[in-house]
C-alpha cells in the first residue's frame, strides 16, 4: 500500500501565438493546413482528457471502518483509495492536514474479494455480516511475495453487496488470471512433502481466489505425461506441478508433445516444434529447484502460487534434444561429465538423507575425476533473437547464412553444460550460466577442459562467490543457437602428469537434464527454440537468497 497527497492543479490560461513573418503565412493554404492541425491537436487533447477522466471517475464512493477509523473510500477502474473522515477542528492545522492525505491499492494487486461474516462454532452458511474482505499480493523482501488483507467493515447488507459485485466484477476483467489448473503432485520428491504442501499452503490459497483445480498425484516415473497425452486441456487455464526439476522438465516436455499433437505434427518434428498452448506453474518442494528459483529469484512457495493466481506469464526459452534419427527430449538444461556423473552415483544411495546424498556424491564423483573424450559442434550466435514472431522468409534466410558458421573443438572435457536459461540456485547465486536470459533465444555452451583436481574444486568454490567462476584457462564459454555433441568411444590412452585419466568405451552415458538422469547414446543435438513456452512467474536478475555453497568443498 502506498500513501500520497492528491493536488488539483486549476487549467491556466492558454499561450499567445507567436506572431510569423513571411509571405506563405497568409496564403489559403497554410491557413487551412493550420487549422487541420489544430483540429487534429484538439481532437486528440479531448480524447486523451476523456480516457483520464474515464480512470479517474469513481465506480462506487461510500462508507467504512478500516482500521478502526471511518473512512471515504473510493473504488475506480484501477485503484481503490480511501481517506479518514476527520471532524472539522480550525484550532488544529495538524489534524486538518490529514485530510489531504489518502491510502490506496492498485486493482491489479488484488487477487480476491469475499464477503466477510462472523459464525458460530459449526455453522457452515450465513453469520452477521461484517464487511468486505479484500485480498493483495505484495512486494515482501527482495523477490518475494505476501499476501495481505485490507477489511472494509460495514453491516448492511445491501452497501456490501454492492461493494461485493463490483470489485468481482473488476477482478474477472484482469488478463490472464487462470480460473480452471490441472494440477500434477508428484508424492516421492525431496522429503515427500509435496502432497502437505500443496494441500497446506498452495490449495487454500486456489480457493480463496476461486481457482477450480483438478489434482492428480503421480504413481510412477512418466505418469504426468500419459495424462497430458490423453486429457481434454482446452478446459483449463494453466498446469501446475509440485515437485522437483525432474517433475516440472516432465510436465512441460508433456506440454510440449501435446502441442506437436494438436498441431497434427510428428513429435519428431523438432525443427518447427509448436508452442505450448497454456502456461505451467511450478511450485518448489524437490531436493532442486532451480526451475522456480530462476523464474522467480527465490525458492519460496507462497511467491511461486501468487505468481500462477496473479496470472503473471513468462516466455521462457526451451531446448531440444535429439539424436540422428528422433526427439529425445525438451529441456532447458543439461550437463554432462562431473554434472552428470555426480547425479547418477546421488540417485544410487537415495536411501541417504537429501544433503548427505549430495555431498557424498560430489566427494566421490571428485574422488573418481575423469574427463571424456568429445567432439563438439556448435552453432554461434549471431544475434540474439529478441522478436521470434519472424516472417518465414527472414527465419529460411537466416538459416541459410549460418550454414557455414559451425565451428568445432574436441579435446578431453570433465564437464559441459549447455544451458538456456540462467539456473539459479543457492549454492550459485549468479547462476551456473550467468550469460543467458530466459528468453533470448541463446544456448549458454560451458566447457570445463581436463586440469588438475585442485583447480577443478577451485572452479566448484566459485559458484558461491561474486566471482567470475569461469575465469579460468581451462574453462571456455560460448554464446550459441545449436550444439552438436559426439563422444568419441575408441579406447584412449591415460594422460600423464597431474591430469586425470580418460573414461572411455562405453555405449551408453549418464546425462543430467533439469536435474532428471537419462542415458543416451554418444551422439546428441541440441537446439535452441525461442520463447516455446510460458511459465507463471517473472524474469529476475538477481535472487535474494543467501550465499550457500557445498558443504563437502
Amino acid at each position: 500500500m502506498q500513501r500520497h497527497r492528491r493536488t488539483a492543479w486549476g487549467e491556466g490560461p492558454g499561450c499567445p501565438q507567436e506572431k510569423g513573418s513571411g509571405a506563405t503565412r497568409g496564403s489559403p493554404s497554410s491557413q487551412d493546413e493550420e487549422g487541420e492541425e489544430e483540429e487534429e491537436e484538439e481532437e486528440g487533447a479531448r480524447a486523451a482528457n476523456e480516457e483520464e477522466e474515464e480512470e479517474e471517475c469513481p465506480l462506487l464512493r461510500g462508507i467504512f471502518e478500516i482500521g478502526k477509523r471511518s473512512c471515504d473510500v473510493v473504488l475506480g477502474p484501477q485503484r481503490l483509495s480511501w481517506r479518514p473522515i476527520q471532524p472539522e477542528s480550525p484550532r488544529d492545522d495538524s489534524r486538518m492536514s490529514l485530510q489531504q492525505d489518502e491510502e490506496y491499492v492498485e486493482m491489479k494487486d488484488v487477487f480476491s474479494v469475499k464477503l466477510k461474516r462472523r459464525r458460530f462454532a459449526g455453522q457452515e452458511k450465513g453469520g452477521l455480516l461484517l464487511g468486505v474482505a479484500i485480498f493483495l499480493c505484495l512486494k515482501k523482501e527482495g523477490n518475494k511475495l505476501k499476501d495481505s488483507i485490507i477489511n472494509l467493515n460495514n453491516s448492511s447488507e445491501d452497501h456490501c453487496h454492492l461493494w461485493f459485485r463490483c470489485l468481482k466484477q473488476i477482478l474477472n476483467g484482469l488478463p490472464n488470471r487462470p480460473k480452471s489448473l490441472k494440477v500434477f503432485i508428484n508424492p516421492t520428491s525431496h522429503r515427500k512433502e509435496a502432497t502437505r504442501i500443496y494441500y497446506e499452503q498452495v490449495a487454500p490459497l486456489f480457493k480463496l481466489a476461486d481457482i477450480r483445480t483438478d489434482v492428480t498425484v503421480t504413481e510412477y516415473e512418466g505418469h504426468a505425461l500419459a495424462v497430458l497425452e490423453e486429457c481434454d486441456l482446452t478446459s483449463f487455464h494453466g498446469v501446475v506441478c509440485i515437485g522437483g526439476d525432474g517433475t516440472a522438465s516432465e510436465v512441460a516436455h508433456g506440454l510440449l508433445l501435446r502441442a506437436q499433437m494438436d498441431a497434427g505434427k510428428d513429435c519428431d518434428d523438432i525443427f518447427e516444434p509448436s508452442r505450448a498452448q497454456i502456461p505451467l506453474g511450478i511450485i518448489p518442494a524437490g531436493s532442486t529447484n532451480i526451475l522456480a528459483h530462476t523464474l522467480n529469484g527465490v525458492q519460496h512457495v507462497l511467491t511461486a502460487t501468487l505468481h500462477i493466481i496473479m496470472g503473471h506469464l513468462q516466455p521462457v526459452d526451451v531446448c531440444s534434444f535429439s539424436s540422428p534419427t528422433k526427439l529425445l527430449r525438451f529441456g532447458f538444461s543439461c550437463m554432462f561429465g562431473f554434472g552428470s556423473r555426480t547425479l547418477a552415483l546421488a540417485e544410487k544411495h537415495r536411501w541417504m538423507p537429501s544433503n548427505q546424498r549430495k555431498d557424498f556424491a560430489v566427494i566421490k564423483t571428485l574422488a573418481r575425476l575423469k574427463p571424456e573424450d568429445c567432439e563438439l559442434s556448435f552453432l554461434p550466435s549471431k544475434c540474439l533473437q529478441h522478436d521470434v514472431e519472424e516472417n518465414g522468409r527472414k527465419q529460411e534466410r537466416h538459416k541459410h547464412e549460418s550454414s557455414d558458421r559451425w565451428q568445432k573443438i574436441q579435446g578431453h572435457f570433465l564437464n559441459v553444460s549447455i544451458m538456456a536459461i540462467p539456473c539459479l540456485c543457492s549454492m550459485a547465486p549468479r547462476g551456473l550460466a550467468p550469460n543467458t536470459r530466459l528468453d533470448d533465444g541463446s544456448i549458454a555452451l560451458i566447457v570445463v577442459r581436463n586440469t588438475s583436481r585442485p583447480e577443478f574444486v577451485k572452479h566448484l568454490k566459485r559458484y558461491s562467490s561474486v566471482k567470475n567462476q569461469f575465469n579460468f584457462p581451462f574453462i571456455e564459454t560460448y554464446i550459441v543457437e545449436e550444439v552438436k555433441v559426439h563422444l568419441r568411444t575408441e579406447t584412449e590412452h591415460a594422460i600423464g602428469g597431474d591430469l586425470n585419466p580418460v573414461d572411455s568405451g562405453k555405449k551408453n552415458y549418464p546425462w543430467n537434464i533439469d536435474g532428471d538422469l537419462w542415458e543416451w547414446p554418444s551422439e546428441v543435438h541440441i537446439r535452441a527454440h525461442p520463447q516455446l513456452i510460458t511459465l507463471y512467474g517473472e524474469n529476475v536478475n538477481t535472487v535474494d537468497n543467501p550465499k550457500e555453497s557445498c558443504s563437502c568443498l
